[in-house]
């Protein structure tokens, strides 16, 4: 028991050690918190799993795993790179080094990889569905004319 009572698990929180017999599983109630630090976007807790002793935090297999950097920032960074806008006119404007925008876009692109590869898995998409997204396409290009082919929706 803790000074203000019992410690509260964390059955939303899942161990992330691929190594032990609880990995990926919530709900379980071996995960508590054992304390906290400070970064620039707030708090942010510290897990320990009864069950295999590894600690980690709440940001832990995310983009922003060590990262030191204000959230908002590098979500803003992001966004304006989704946008179309440059590395260097997002290093203007949120007066960081051309550099550290790519890093951040380098992170997120790799954890969205990483995410896609455990979601997607064994996704299978009808032969209807691919149907109707060509004649999807098909339509937003109709109207538009390559000027090397001349011909419609080709560009």
């Amino acid at each position: 028991m803790g000074k203000r009572g019992p410690k509260p698990k964390f059955t939303d929180v899942a161990c992330p050690n691929e190594q032990c017999s609880q990995f990926g599983i919530t709900e379980e109630g071996n995960v508590t918190v054992y304390g906290t630090y400070q970064i620039n976007s707030g708090k942010i807790r510290k897990y320990i799993c009864h069950t295999c002793g590894t600690r980690f935090c709440d940001r832990t297999n995310t983009a922003f795993y060590d990262l030191r950097t204000n959230d908002e920032k590098v979500q803003q960074a992001l966004k304006m790179a989704m946008r179309g806008m440059s590395v260097i006119g997002i290093a203007e404007i949120l007066e960081v080094k051309p550099s550290t925008v790519r890093f951040w876009i380098s992170r997120a692109a790799t954890h969205s990889k990483k995410v896609n590869e455990v979601i997607l898995k064994d996704v299978e998409t009808p032969k209807v569905e691919m149907d109707e997204a060509w004649t999807f396409v098909e339509k937003k290009c109709q109207g538009k004319t390559n000027t090397k082919t001349k011909e419609p929706g080709s560009g």
